[in-house]
C-alpha cells in the first residue's frame, strides 16, 4: 500500500473528513515519526510495532562488480520491530 492509497482508504472510511485534511493528518504522522527517529528517539505504536534507529560501524566492503575493497562509512539506519498483535495476526491469518 502506498501513501496515496492509505490516504484514499482513510478518506473513504471517513466521508465526514475532507480529503486534504486526511492527507495532512497522514503526512503529519509520518513527519512526526521521522522527526523522532532523526532525534534518536524510539517510536512505539502498541500492537503494531516499534521504530528505532540502529548504528552501523564503518567497515571495509567489497564492490561486487570489480571485487575491489571499498571503505563504507558508519551510518544510522531505521529499524522496525513488529508488535506481538501484528505478528499474531500475520501468523494466524487475517481472519483473527
Amino acid at each position: 500500500m502506498t501513501k496515496s492509497e492509505l490516504i484514499q482508504h482513510i478518506a473513504e472510511q471517513n466521508p465526514h473528513l475532507y480529503h486534504r485534511d486526511v492527507e495532512r493528518i497522514v503526512t503529519t504522522i509520518f513527519d512526526e515519526i521521522s522527526n523522532a527517529l532523526a532525534d534518536g528517539n524510539r517510536v512505539e505504536l502498541r500492537g503494531f510495532g516499534a521504530f528505532s534507529v540502529k548504528h552501523r560501524d564503518a567497515r571495509v566492503g567489497r564492490n561486487p562488480r570489480t571485487g575491489e575493497s571499498v571503505e563504507v562509512d558508519s551510518k544510522h539506519i531505521p529499524f522496525f520491530k513488529t508488535g506481538k498483535q501484528l505478528r499474531e495476526r500475520l501468523n494466524n491469518g487475517a481472519d483473527s
